[in-house]
């Protein structure tokens, strides 16, 4: 199985950028469905999908992050990115790492530690 270890999170001004890494190890993440997770600290939250990049290459963004947050996946390293652009103080949370393996029976989700990051206005 595959394990997943997030970094570079931190803490930015409004209008700043920063990258997140999700270091993979164990299997490739080409093997699975990437995705990056947010958890905003409020009654009822749950983690919700920021970013996702499919086996085949393909992405897709939560409308809050359209435009400003980039996934994106190194082959070589192992690794898959956010790059998160124009940050704003809603984007503050914990970002989670989520590989999905859905090559056979139900989906297997395996989730890295998650990273802090903190969006000061």
């Amino acid at each position: 199985q595959v394990q997943l270890v997030e970094s570079g999170g931190g803490l930015v001004q409004a209008g700043g950028s920063l990258k997140l890494s999700c270091a993979a190890s164990g299997r490739t993440f080409s093997d699975y469905h990437m995705g990056w997770y947010r958890y905003r600290q409020a009654p009822g939250k749950l983690r919700e999908p920021v970013a996702t990049l499919s086996k085949s290459g393909s992405t897709t963004y939560a409308d809050s992050v359209k435009g400003r947050f980039t996934i994106s996946g190194d082959n070589a390293r192992n690794t898959v990115y956010l790059q998160m652009d124009s940050l704003k103080p809603e984007d503050t949370g914990v970002y989670y790492c989520l590989a999905r393996d859905t090559s056979s029976g139900p989906p297997s989700n395996y989730w890295g530690q998650g990273t802090q990051v903190t969006v000061s206005s």
